[in-house]
């Protein structure tokens, strides 16, 4: 009979962030070997499976997430928080990105781990991102030591309601190549196949290439199960793969297009974008153009469309749109819809609904406006608290 060897259980706790879902460890609970510790968080959601049926994980990119957080030792910081997406179907947990639904629920969890005081009607927690190198303000209610769950607040994607975590990602330009514009243009074009594509390449909170829909025959307001039944729904993804790997190799993550298919996947995120336009969202609701100011569609790890909309990629078309000459700033403020070419708040029509993004502005003298921050109004909830029991 050969050696048993029981598996490790290792305190966790799983939580929801916005429209997102997460295994939460402490640092000081993992292995500090990069390797070994990627090979128990890769046991803990069981990857890689794409049913994930051993482990922790929901089989998607939104439920296949971890959050590795510890005490910071910075001055005016709270706690450090690193964000890994644990690839479905590849042994790999990504690191470059950061995930704005995610980090709404770290503060909560700093505060019911003991990491950070908490302070009554709302708690201020400072969240250092290791992955971007950015400074994330959390804002979250607290009643007798413990943060408040139950409110009236609702967000498109999350079933009820729930109390409202705010969150500020403070002075989001260059999050992983150190510039807004990793191309130095508002604007660049692309040849694929003798055609011509044009996109936006933006770098805030987490780098977005932002395209035109319509260039690939498509509206731009499909729900991922519509888009998945195009009947060249793989040719279209093979053009954005294309469209996404230059982006790689542009803000050096990968050598050619093969190796950003492979072990780039990722970041950088694309998108489309287009005006407001009446559609039905994946629930049911009526979304009308009125109500939106664009109409927009992420696409995350194997070029998949999401079901909702990315925090940080959320941060990153607010940052666009008050960025002149961008694709996101012509159709948010171009053709006068807003004089003066600023965008304080818009209001983001994805697959699921409606996600607001704000920005606090400063003013610059050639009349153009910078981001200090971009902002979110999320909810999170701890689910389950224990351990997971990984395999050695």
């Amino acid at each position: 009979m050969a050696d048993y060897k029981p598996n490790r259980k290792i305190p966790c706790v799983y939580m929801r962030g916005g429209t997102s879902k997460a295994v939460f460890f402490r640092d000081e609970d993992l292995p500090q070997d990069v390797a070994e510790r990627d090979k128990v968080i890769l046991s803990a959601f069981g990857s890689p499976d794409r049913r994930q049926i051993d482990g922790m994980g929901g089989a998607s990119t939104s439920t296949s997430k971890v959050a590795v957080i510890k005490k910071s030792s910075r001055p005016g910081i709270d706690v450090d928080y690193s964000f890994g997406q644990v690839d479905v179907t590849a042994p790999i947990v990504g690191k470059t990105m950061n995930c704005g639904n995610i980090s709404s629920a770290v503060g909560p969890y700093a505060i019911d781990e003991g990491l950070v005081k908490a302070v009554e009607p709302m708690t201020e927690v400072h969240i250092f991102n290791t992955n971007t190198q950015k400074e994330i303000v959390a804002q979250v209610p607290v009643k007798d030591g413990r943060t408040v769950t139950e409110g009236d607040f609702a967000i498109d994607g999350v079933p009820g309601t729930a109390a409202k975590v705010t969150l500020k990602f403070v002075a989001p330009q260059g999050a992983a190549s150190g510039k807004l514009l990793p191309t130095g243009h508002v604007k660049d074009s692309i040849a694929v196949d003798g055609t011509t594509y044009e996109y936006s390449f933006i770098d805030a909170a987490n780098p977005v290439i932002f395209v035109h829909p319509e260039d690939f025959g498509v509206s731009g307001t499909e729900i991922p199960a519509e888009f998945n039944a195009l009947p060249n729904c793989q040719e279209i993804c093979r053009v954005l793969e294309i469209i996404r790997g230059t982006g790689a190799i542009t803000l050096g993550f990968a050598k050619d297009l093969d190796d950003a298919r492979k072990n780039s996947q990722t970041l950088p995120k694309i998108a489309f974008v287009r005006r407001p336009v009446d559609y039905t969202a994946g629930s049911g609701k009526a979304i009308s153009a009125k109500d939106i100011d664009l109409v927009g569609r992420l696409f995350s790890v194997n070029m998949k469309m999401i079901d909702a909309y990315m925090g940080t990629g959320a941060i990153c078309t607010i940052t666009a749109a008050n960025t002149p000459g961008t694709i996101v700033n012509e159709i948010v403020c171009g053709r006068g819809k807003r004089p003066d070419n600023h965008a304080a708040h818009i209001r983001i029509g994805h697959p699921w609904g409606i996600m607001d993004a704000y920005a606090d502005l400063k003013d610059n003298p050639d009349g153009t406006h910078t981001v200090l921050s971009g902002n979110l109004d999320r909810t999170a909830r701890r689910i389950m608290e224990g351990w997971v029991y990984v395999r050695d």
